[in-house]
């Protein structure tokens, strides 16, 4: 894993240090290559203990090459569960870094690459993975597409039909495919925003899907309670992930974060966690249709 630089400042979480803004100034093509960042993302949650609460399960992420989609792999991993990733084909080199982390902690790993803007390849990654696996327990919907524009203007209906094909398309069609092979006790987490709850000046696009995907929880959570399958979301402020080093400009990239309480925007690692919550039945039984926002200390969020 990379070292931050010298001049790089850190900031403590229970005891220890995260990266901190300034960072240094970076850009990637999209979709962002991992890899590539500096200081590398962290994804290992090296103080978390496994504890088994989901052992013998099956969890499919979607976006689990990278960012919060491969630390959440990573710790199911630890905490007993089979993975399957679907990423894109450009991002395989993240990919199989994710297997070998989920390799590590003992467990096997399917990569789909694929893209879930396409309803046949979703019900193909369920069907692959419960044809390796035997069954699927957990679905977390991860894959995001975001570009910023400065005005509404400048959002064309390519980027417009990409972003909603992507962030709530891909979500319906996974979800619509894992519960044909789900069954009581199963677990469905939705990765939202905080942009889904306040918007964004500049995500007018992303944000609107983020909303989306916050009231599609909700539904199918009422939907599916009498089968006994939960489905919650989490709204995470900022991220240090590929997603926003290949969106923004290398100037703000180094101040990524900054404004919130914490002054930093959050570790992968840091999210993580919160997937594993809803996705345990004995950590989360009596809740179901929940939006959990994980904003760094904001405490104003609807």
């Amino acid at each position: 894993m990379l070292r931050p630089t010298r001049t790089q400042r850190v900031r403590k979480t229970r005891g220890k240090k995260q990266p901190a803004p300034p960072f240094p100034r970076q850009h990637q093509r999209r979709p962002g290559i991992e890899a590539k960042i500096h200081p590398a993302p962290r994804f290992s949650a090296a103080d978390y203990k496994g504890s088994g609460v989901l052992f013998n399960k099956v969890a499919l992420i979607t976006g689990g090459d990278s960012g919060i989609g491969r630390a959440a792999a990573v710790l199911c991993a630890r905490e007993g569960a089979e993975i399957a990733i679907v990423y894109l084909k450009e991002e395989q080199e993240d990919a199989e870094r994710t297997a070998e982390a989920v390799a590590e902690e003992g467990r096997r790993i399917l990569l789909l690459p694929g893209d879930v803007r396409r309803s046949s390849f979703c019900k193909r990654a369920v069907e692959k993975t419960v044809a390796r696996f035997g069954h699927l327990d957990i679905l977390v919907n991860n894959a995001a597409f975001q570009k910023q524009r400065d005005s509404i203007a400048q959002i064309d209906d390519q980027q417009l039909k990409r972003t909603f094909e992507t962030n709530i398309y891909g979500y319906f069609f996974m979800a619509r495919a894992a519960l044909a092979h789900m069954r009581e006790g199963a677990s469905i987490i939705n990765v939202g925003s905080i942009t889904g709850l306040e918007g964004s000046a500049h995500l007018l696009d992303y944000s609107a899907t983020k909303g989306a995907i916050h009231a599609f929880t909700k539904s199918l959570a009422a939907n599916l309670v009498e089968r006994g399958i939960r489905v919650n979301a989490i709204a995470p402020g900022p991220v240090w992930t590929p997603l926003n080093v290949s969106d923004k400009p290398a100037s703000d990239v180094a101040h990524f974060g900054e404004h919130v309480p914490m002054k930093r925007p959050a570790q992968p690692e840091e999210i993580a966690p919160s997937i594993v919550f809803f996705a345990s039945p004995i950590h989360s039984s009596y809740i179901t249709g929940e939006v959990l926002a994980l904003l760094g200390g904001e405490t104003t969020a609807a």
